[in-house]
């Protein structure tokens, strides 16, 4: 068996204990045997027949036994392997949105000067404290998660919905890019695309602020027929700003998420910038 494939279950067992004995009946009547060598024959065929029966249940149910534990440490493991996944996303998501901010708050702070950036500077120094802290607080509330001895779960932050969207652009913009949002339209929306929704523009922003840096965003957010599209686009970098790339693994990560929902996302230059759009279908309730 491959790894991670399905155990599969082999019934043949069950059918010798079936095909057995009919097998053996079957010897008996075409033998034809009569008198005390016909009662000897039907006796030995008989036992035979019990005999094999037993056997074949008997190994039958050890079989099964065994094919079990095999589906539960299958199923174990797809379990494990999805939750390790869900971890590896939402550990990129919090230190690559607070470490972004960082970046850039620290850049912006980097280049004022003068006594006329000093206020400027010393609020960006505040950020990056407020920002560190949040962010050293999530990272420790999952490790609490991992270390948990009792599989109790820590209190989890609330699930982002599309109301979340104006205070994730309002905390990029106070970190110093200088974003718009357009959300229009879109009727209901189910939750997990809401969730996704949020994951694409948290994305879309934390690569502007590292590879772009102070500059210009917008996020749209439009319902497209049976599909909701949310696009993410920067007005590419800001004059002698140098990227800070992350770990590489954010758009693969959204690929991932966005395709449990049937979606697609792209990544395309635009102009000088950069523009990140996904497409997540979610039809409307009739």
């Amino acid at each position: 068996m491959a790894p991670g494939e399905r155990p599969a279950r082999r019934p043949w067992l069950s059918v010798v204990a079936a095909t057995v004995p009919a097998g053996l009946v079957l010897c008996l009547v075409t033998t034809g045997a009569e008198g005390p060598v016909g009662v000897l024959l039907l006796a030995v065929i008989t036992v035979l027949a019990v005999a094999a029966s037993v056997w074949a249940l008997v190994r039958a149910r050890r079989q099964h036994r065994r094919y079990e534990d095999r589906l539960t440490a299958w199923a174990a493991e797809r379990a494990a392997t999805a939750e390790r996944l869900r971890i590896a996303r939402e550990l990129h998501d919090l230190v690559s949105h607070g470490l972004g901010l960082v970046t850039v708050r620290a850049a912006t702070a980097a280049r004022l000067t003068g006594p006329a950036g000093e206020t400027e500077r010393l609020t960006a120094l505040a950020d990056i404290a407020r920002v560190s802290r949040e962010t050293t607080a999530e990272l420790r509330r999952m490790l609490d998660v991992l270390r948990s001895p009792t599989g109790e779960p820590a209190p989890l932050r609330p699930i982002d919905t599309l109301d979340a969207l104006p205070t994730i652009l309002r905390e990029a913009n106070d970190a110093g890019l200088a974003g718009t949002l357009d959300v229009r339209e879109v009727g209901a929306v189910s939750p997990g695309v809401q969730l996704a929704v949020c994951a694409v523009v948290r994305e879309g922003l934390n690569n502007a602020a590292r590879h772009a840096g102070p500059t210009r965003v917008w996020v749209s957010v439009a319902r497209d027929g049976d599909a909701v599209v949310v696009g993410v686009r920067d007005d590419g970098p800001r004059d002698g700003w140098r990227s800070s790339p992350g770990a590489g693994r954010g758009l693969d990560g959204l690929r991932e998420r966005v395709s449990t929902f049937g979606g697609k996302v792209s990544a395309r230059p635009a102009g000088p910038g950069w523009h990140l759009t996904a497409r997540l279908p979610d039809r409307e309730p009739g």
